[in-house]
Parts: C-alpha cells; structure tokens; sequence
C-alpha cells in the first residue's frame, strides 16, 4: 500500500497544528483532496511538546483537536487553513484567498511577558500559492495581513514539502520554511515601548521588518488502512535578525515534537 498524498497532507496538517503554539499556526495552506469530484476532509488530533511563546525556554505539552474540509466548488474552512476559496487551476498548482487568524499571545503565560500586556487574536486576510512539482515535493507560500494590537502585522510565508515511501506503509517526510514580517509585526511580538519598558523592566527596543525564523522539520508517518494515518515528528525553529536578539527571547533554536493520529473522510 502506497501513501497517497492525501495521508500526506492530513500529516502537514497536523504539523501545522503542532505550531500552532507558537507563530507558525496557519503559515502554509494544506487543502484535503484533489478539489475534483466530491469534497473532502480529514480531521485529527495531536499531541505537541513545545514551548510556552515563540523565543521561551519553558516548556509546554499541549494537545490539538483539528478539522479541515474542501468542497468541490473551491470553498474549503478548517483549523489549519482557515476558511477561503481556492480558484481552478491546473492540478499541480493551488492558490486562492482566504481568512485566517493570528491566536496573540497573553501576558499571563510567562513571568517573561509579565508588565507586556496581551497581543490580542486577530482576524488576517490573506492569499495563497502552492506548486506541487511532484507527486512528493511541493512548495508553498502565503501572505497574511492583520496582526498585532495595530492590525497591521504583515506576515509572508516560503515553504517546501518533500517525501519518501520507505516502505509500503511508511513514509519519511521533510520541510523546511521560512518566515517575513514586516516592522508592525516585528514590534508586537518582539519589541518593548516605552510602557512597557516601564510595567516590565526591559529597556526599551524596536525592532525592524525582515526574516523573524527558520524552520526546518521530519516526520515518520505509518498508515494504519486506507483511511487513517498516525505520524511522529519534529520541528526545529531558528530565530533570525531582530527577533533572535529580542528581550524577552530565551531560546533561539526551540526544537518542538509531536505525535498524531489523523483520519481523511
């Protein structure tokens, strides 16, 4: 039994989801299905050993429920995705536009954001590209606007996708990806205004636009039948330029696991 490529992105999903404890939540667009025919879906869960924010040395194991469906009109909605429509194209290449959301970060989550105060969630417009070279490469990219408390942090995110059929039933997977933000987002995230150098104690700093991280990932993914899939990964992120030298930045190079089980539908 071969992989079909939709275990495969069932699995980068679940990644995805894995991430999302910190800022990599909804960077690239996995849509279920070839969008011809009927719709498609998949949905799983995992369980995730990271971090408490981008940038801590603190731990945190957290445990993500997910759910993503395309119909076969181009709209799809999901955790991982967003809810957004992907136009017709040639079945190598998807793009489209979509609603996605920036989660923020709470103050209370760290006594290293303490006197911070919360980034709050927010709603992000945004677009995306993928080209599947192969059956077993892709690469990805999108943009999303609307982040921060000034709504105006610009995320852009490069990505590649590539696997290999170790055995019938295993597959050995890797990415790589990389993150763009502009100074609005930049100073959200990473930077200290005056307040709150004065509630925190840090001194004040700004920060600029530029690459705010790298990531890198591999994952192990066994099919259990046709429909379900569990997968054991890891996720190693290398914060760059302003971000890797923030205050509140404990650890540049935070490496995150996770564990998944997914079912396609």
């Amino acid at each position: 039994m071969k992989l079909h490529s939709r275990h495969a992105l069932l699995i980068a999903s679940l990644l995805t989801a894995g991430t999302g404890a910190h800022a990599q939540f909804m960077d690239s667009v996995n849509l279920p299905g070839s969008g011809s025919g009927g719709g498609e879906g998949r949905v799983g869960a995992a369980v995730i050993a990271g971090y408490k924010y981008l940038g801590s040395d603190e731990r945190r194991v957290s445990a993500f429920p997910g759910i993503d469906y395309r119909w076969a009109n181009g709209w799809f909605a999901g955790f991982s995705t967003g809810v957004g429509y992907q136009f017709k194209s040639d079945p190598q290449w998807q793009y489209g536009l979509r609603l996605a959301a920036d989660l923020g970060r709470k103050e209370d989550r760290s006594s290293a954001l303490q006197g911070l105060g919360n980034i709050n969630p927010r709603p992000e417009a945004g677009a995306f590209l993928n080209w599947q070279a192969s059956p077993s490469f892709t690469l990805t990219s999108s943009v999303r606007y609307g982040a921060g408390n000034d709504r105006r942090g610009l995320v852009v995110d490069v990505g590649a996708r590539h696997g290999l059929q170790l055995a019938p039933q295993w597959r050995l997977g890797f990415s790589v990806s990389a993150t763009y933000a502009n100074r609005n987002y930049m100073q959200s995230y990473f930077g200290i205004t005056p307040e709150q150098s004065a509630n925190s104690g840090y001194a004040v700093s700004e920060v600029g636009a530029g690459l705010r991280d790298v990531r890198a990932g591999v994952s192990l993914t066994h099919i259990i039948n046709r429909d379900w899939a569990a997968t054991l990964g890891v996720n190693a992120t290398s914060l760059q330029g302003d971000a890797k030298n923030a205050a509140i930045v404990r650890e540049r190079t935070p490496v995150t696991g996770l564990l998944g089980i997914g079912y396609r539908f």
